[in-house]
């Protein structure tokens, strides 16, 4: 006698409702950061993001263990003080220069600036403030000295093939999350 299944039951969706998140597994999600005591959204990533669970650190630690076991369709709430992530603030990091001292293409909110120092290394500065005779340079990540709560939608957990585990993820859908994380700064995709 042949199995049988509800009208909303499809068997050959079995496979994909099975999947949940543990290493090699290739997951998709979307994710917003609120701020944990104003409510405030600080960034929202809607257009999915992928990675190779166990294969990419693309996310903090106690986000990829959050995410361990969930499966497509789970929406989960990371709560976390970004200080354990980004450091306290350092006020040393933020400059004010003249306008004129500054190249036209640095001269908009959100801008990042890569800036190296004597010995090659390099840091990160965002382009906070500005007005007709000052621009403002801030090499601490905005969220530094936030308690925030990371809300993750998944929304595909599959096997991944071996060139996506190499990878750490699908072709062109690794996204670098420090700076989608940050408010007023555009999330852009790695090539």
């Amino acid at each position: 006698m042949a199995p049988q299944y509800s009208k909303h039951f499809d068997p050959l969706k079995v496979s994909e409702m099975s999947d949940v998140i543990e290493n090699d597994k290739l997951v998709e999600l979307t994710y917003r950061v609120v701020d944990a005591k104003s409510g405030q959204v600080l960034s929202t990533v809607e257009f999915p993001i992928g990675y190779v669970h166990g294969h990419n650190d693309v996310l903090a630690p106690q986000v990829l263990e959050e995410l361990e076991g969930k499966a497509a369709g789970d929406v989960i709430d990371v709560p976390i003080d970004c200080n354990g992530i980004y450091g306290p603030r350092d006020e040393s990091l933020v400059f004010t220069d003249r306008i004129e001292n500054v190249p036209e293409e640095y001269r908009e909110i959100g801008t990042i600036i890569t800036m190296e120092n004597e010995k090659g290394g390099t840091q990160n500065f965002i382009v906070t403030r500005m007005d007709d005779k000052t621009l403002t340079v801030d090499g601490n990540n905005p969220l530094c000295g936030r308690e925030v709560v990371f809300t993750l939608e998944i929304l595909m957990v599959r096997d991944a093939t071996d060139e996506e585990i190499e990878a750490g993820g699908k072709d062109n859908d690794i996204v670098k999350i420090d700076e989608a994380m940050m408010p007023g700064v555009k999330a852009r995709r790695i090539n």
